[in-house]
């Protein structure tokens, strides 16, 4: 079994309970960590046998695109597309946080964090 993480992925989106979040929007960092049987591609060297990093960046996005009201919502849809997409994927754990949050204090991030199994 390996590990895959791709730290700091950075988008602009629009989630939140406040109207006003979802017009101004607020930057966010999200956090991916895949396992995954990673000899196949020790060996041959060849990106179809593993986990494409190019992919995962690619669901990451497109689901932060979607607004929601709680990132909670949004990292069970980056998981379940992980799982669903990327077969080889045995473990998903994923970390949407929410930069300078309108919380009332200084505040440099809050993070969610939520993981899923394939069964």
């Amino acid at each position: 079994m390996g590990t895959i993480k791709i730290k700091n992925i950075r988008v602009y989106a629009y989630h939140g309970c406040l109207i006003e979040e979802g017009k101004i929007g607020s930057d966010y960092r999200v956090d991916v960590t895949v396992k995954a049987d990673l000899s196949t591609s020790a060996i041959s060297d060849n990106l179809a046998d593993t986990v494409d990093y190019v992919h995962l960046n690619k669901i990451v996005k497109e689901e932060m695109s979607v607004r929601s009201k709680l990132l909670e919502e949004v990292a069970k849809r980056i998981l379940d597309r992980i799982l669903v997409e990327i077969p080889i994927v045995k473990f998903s754990k994923v970390a949407v946080s929410k930069l300078n949050p309108p919380i009332g204090g200084n505040v440099a991030m809050v993070t969610i964090e939520m993981s899923k199994k394939r069964k």
